[in-house]
C-alpha cells in the first residue's frame, strides 16, 4: 500500500489552526480525512524509542539482591518521557483525527468497530506495509488500525507512571500490586477512547477517575470465586448494614428494603449473588478428616457424573437450531461464530470464501440469527450465561 507518508509535525500545523475554533474542529478532520483518503496519505507510526529519554539512572539491585519485575517496570516507566499540556492536546488531536480515517475506512470496506475484533492484532509501532501485522482485513483498513493503535499505545506509555502514582492507594489491601497496575493499565486504554481535548483538561485528570475504578472492580472481584457484578456487590453492602440494623439475620426481603432504601427485587439480587461456593475437597461435617463431597460422589463403580445428568446441552441446542438453517446459512453462521469445530472468521474472510460481497454475507448472517432465535436452543443457552 503506497502513499505519502506525513509526519506528526505536519498534521499538527494543520490541526493546531483547525483547533483555534474548537466548535468546528469535528467538521474540519472529516473534511481533511476525506482529502487524505482521496490522496492515499498515510500517516507516520512513531518509533516508541522517540518518547524514551535516552539516559536515566537504571534501579540497578545491589549484588545478590532481586530485581523484582516491578522494580524493572517502574524502572521502565521512568525513562518514559512524560508529555506537557500543548503536546498532550496535539496528540489527543492526532488521536481524533486517526480514529475518523480509520471509521471512514471500516464504512467504506462495508465493516463495523467489531469486525476489528480477531481481525487484526500486532504491533502497529513496527508496521511496514501490510506484513508486520496479523491482518486478514482491507489494506487500507489495517493501515488506518497500525496509525490509530499505535497513536493511543503513546498516549498510554506516556501516563503509565499514573497507574504506579494511584495503585500507591491500594497498597493496603490483599490484592497482587502488579494485577492491580495491569487492570490500570488497561484502563487507560478505556480513559483515552473517551478523552475529548476540547474540554481543556489535562489528560491525567480525566484518566484518575478510570484508574480508580479499574482498582475498585479489581479489588471487589479479587476475593470472589465467582464474579458478581460491583453494583451488586455494592448493593449488598447496604444490605448487610441493614441485617445489622434490624438486628436479624432471617429478615425478610421486604423488611431489609424498606431498611436500606433498595427496591425488593435489587435485595433478592444482592442475598442471591452473596451465597458462599464450596471446595468439591472441603470436608462436609466441618472436622478435618471427614470425608469430602468428591470422595463421597465417588464411591461406586461408574463416574460420579454423566452428561445425561444435565437438563439441558449446549451442543444439542445449537445443533437443534442450525438444523433450522439453508446450507449456505449454516455454513456462514458456523465460520462466523466458530461453531462445529471451525475457528472464527471476519465477514470479510467469510466473503472471500464464498466469493461474495461482505454486505451479501451480512445478510445472510441476519436472516440466519432470525432463524435460530428458538425457544430450544434459548433453554439450551440460558444456563451457560447465568
Amino acid at each position: 500500500m503506497v502513499g505519502l507518508v506525513l509526519k506528526h509535525a505536519e498534521l499538527d500545523a494543520v490541526l493546531d489552526r483547525f483547533a483555534s475554533a474548537p466548535e468546528t474542529f469535528d467538521a474540519e478532520i472529516e473534511r481533511l480525512a476525506a482529502e487524505y483518503d482521496a490522496k492515499n496519505v498515510q500517516l507516520e507510526i512513531a518509533d516508541p524509542a522517540t518518547w524514551h529519554k535516552s539516559s536515566v539512572t537504571s534501579r540497578v539491585p545491589r549484588e545478590g539482591a532481586r530485581f523484582s519485575i516491578e522494580s524493572q517496570l517502574r524502572s521502565e516507566v521512568d525513562a518514559i518521557e512524560i508529555l506537557g499540556r500543548e503536546a498532550e492536546a496535539r496528540l489527543a488531536r492526532r488521536i481524533a483525527f486517526a480514529r475518523v480515517r480509520l471509521d471512514h475506512a471500516l464504512k467504506q470496506a462495508g465493516l463495523t468497530q467489531a469486525d476489528l475484533e480477531g481481525g487484526v492484532s500486532g504491533n502497529p509501532a513496527a508496521y511496514v506495509g501490510d506484513r508486520t501485522i496479523h491482518c486478514t482485513l482491507p489494506p487500507r483498513v489495517c493501515r488506518r488500525w497500525a496509525e490509530l493503535h499505535a497513536l493511543r499505545t503513546e498516549m498510554v506509555e506516556r501516563n503509565l507512571y499514573l497507574a504506579l502514582i494511584n495503585v500507591e492507594r491500594y497498597a493496603h489491601t490483599s490484592a497482587g500490586r502488579l494485577d492491580l497496575i495491569q487492570e490500570g493499565s488497561a484502563a487507560l486504554f478505556r480513559a483515552v477512547d473517551g478523552f475529548d481535548w476540547k474540554r481543556g483538561l489535562l489528560f491525567r485528570t480525566y484518566a484518575v477517575h478510570w484508574l480508580n475504578q479499574a482498582f475498585r472492580s479489581y479489588l471487589y472481584n479479587f476475593n470472589s470465586t465467582v464474579r458478581v457484578p460491583v453494583y451488586l456487590q455494592k448493593a449488598l453492602k447496604h444490605v448487610n448494614l441493614a441485617i445489622e440494623k434490624l438486628r436479624d439475620p432471617n429478615a425478610s426481603v421486604d423488611a431489609i428494603a424498606e431498611a436500606s432504601g433498595l427496591e425488593p427485587n435489587l435485595v433478592e439480587h444482592a442475598l442471591e449473588a452473596a451465597r458462599s461456593t464450596r471446595s468439591i475437597d472441603a470436608p462436609m461435617s466441618g472436622e478435618d478428616d471427614s470425608a469430602g463431597l468428591r470422595e463421597v460422589l465417588s464411591r461406586g463403580d461408574h463416574d460420579p457424573y454423566r452428561p445425561e445428568f444435565e437438563d439441558t446441552s449446549l451442543e444439542s441446542g445449537v445443533k437443534s437450531a442450525l438444523a433450522r438453517l439453508s446450507e449456505r446459512e449454516r455454513y456462514i453462521v458456523s465460520l462466523r461464530f466458530g461453531l462445529l469445530g471451525q475457528r472464527e472468521h471476519t465477514l470479510a474472510e467469510v466473503a472471500a470464501k464464498l466469493g461474495v460481497s461482505l454486505e451479501r454475507v451480512r445478510q445472510i448472517q441476519v436472516r440466519a440469527i432470525g432463524k435460530m432465535r428458538t425457544p430450544q436452543l434459548k433453554k439450551a443457552v440460558e444456563p451457560f450465561l447465568n
